[in-house]
């Protein structure tokens, strides 16, 4: 239990690199997609070249902030030696090998803007089964392997993440003819870097600020015991196979509506944002169900004790409700970020989390009663829903507006 809070703890600062990698790599997608609409392929070389260069000056960000802040990053949220010590080993070894995932899912956007959305997939799953094996091998020692404990959990990530990058640059060099990267490309281009950077700081933002929404939940946990803080770790864990998929979903309609909406068709637009949002509120749905109906199994997928599952049944299911709105949430914040304007999506989250979700959650604890703070999810998302609807429809108006005077020109 120890080590399952300390990679909790871990989780924050573990987000914020991936929220990194990942907002570049939405600023990548669709400013390439733009591209390919626009029939330019000089530009979607340019994009691909340095949206590159960008991982990269991440990835040296990245390693020079964890070198110096790890330590007292983990001393801030608890003083248990033994959790502190773990989280430390854990991050050293992710923050330190981070480049794969940079190199990973760059390259993925690639494939993805050009529709080859297959092989993106192929590149996750790679990286993802490779981690699924090697993490009973390096964690418990099998196969002749040393047991590493949760240094073995993190070296399973990082390996992956890895695999996972070569894989992503191999399909691309032989299954991409859209984008060519070549060594004469590499010219860094100031004001291309700041277009991608302008569509990308939003979602960097919006990551980040979840990450902050993370810490300071662990923090307001840890007041009542450290399995609490395990149980939230361990919500995290499982929300993912609910809301990647919804992500993934993303990654499939953000380059669809960009290249749409490049080519000055609105009908398209409309049509994939509905169908986006149908299918995303499918997925939370089947989410609920099994959060509300099984949390106990759920939690046994994590060896819990008596004392977890007391604490993690109620959480779970009263975390879930918040599955009703977030799929529409979800997908209208790619949608802003697909038309070129990603600053309602950073409004929407920092109201979300900043605004309504943490007061919420410290408002609550002060009933003193840790069910209570559960009910911080629902409460925050139902003001999310509200917002995003009104600035789907602000949206879409302008977008409409903005193709129809491109028609006219």
């Amino acid at each position: 239990e120890d080590a399952l809070t300390a990679v909790s703890m871990a989780f924050p600062w573990q987000n914020i690199v991936i929220a990194i990698a990942v907002g570049f790599g939405v600023g990548i997608n669709a400013l390439l997609s733009r591209a390919l609409g626009q029939k330019n392929a000089e530009r979607v070389n340019q994009v691909a070249v340095n949206g590159l260069l960008l991982a990269g000056l991440s990835y040296l960000l990245v390693l020079v902030a964890g070198l110096i802040g790890i330590r007292a990053y983990m001393r801030t949220q608890t003083d248990i030696e033994t959790i502190v010590n773990y989280g430390i080993t854990y991050l050293n070894i992710c923050i330190l090998c981070s480049f794969g995932v940079f190199v990973e899912i760059t390259f993925e956007r690639f494939l993805q803007a050009t529709g080859r959305t297959v092989y993106s997939m192929i590149t996750q799953l790679t990286g993802a089964i490779t981690n699924i094996i090697l993490d009973p091998i390096l964690i418990f020692g099998l196969l002749g392997f040393p047991k590493l404990g949760i240094a073995g959990a993190a070296w399973a990530t990082v390996i992956g993440q890895c695999v996972g990058a070569v894989v992503a640059v191999m399909l691309n060099h032989f299954r991409n003819p859209e984008v060519h990267l070549r060594l004469r490309h590499i010219r860094p281009n100031g004001r291309l870097m700041g277009e991608i950077t302008a569509i990308s700081i939003p979602s960097i933002i919006m990551s980040c600020i979840s990450s902050l929404t993370c810490f300071v939940m662990n923090m307001i946990l840890i007041a009542y015991s450290s399995t609490a803080v395990a149980v939230f770790g361990v919500y995290f864990k499982l929300q993912s196979f609910i809301f990647m998929p919804v992500f993934g979903l993303n990654n499939g309609m953000v380059p669809i509506i960009s290249y749409n909406y490049g080519a000055r068709k609105p009908e398209r637009v409309k049509k994939t944002i509905r169908l986006s949002i149908t299918a995303a509120i499918c997925l939370m749905l089947i989410g609920l169900a099994l959060f509300e109906l099984i949390p106990g199994t759920l939690l046994t997928l994590f060896n819990a004790t008596d004392h977890m599952r007391q604490i993690g049944i109620p959480a779970f299911r009263i975390i879930a409700i918040h599955f009703l709105f977030a799929g529409f949430c979800i997908v209208s914040g790619s949608v802003f970020q697909a038309i070129g304007n990603p600053l309602h999506a950073l409004i929407n989250s920092v109201c979300r989390q900043l605004v309504v979700l943490l007061p919420a959650a410290w408002l609550l604890a002060q009933t003193g009663k840790l069910e209570m703070v559960w009910f911080c999810f629902p409460i925050a998302e139902i003001f999310s829903f509200t917002l995003s609807a009104i600035f789907l429809r602000k949206t879409l108006q302008t977008a409409h507006a903005r193709m129809l005077a491109d028609d006219a020109d």
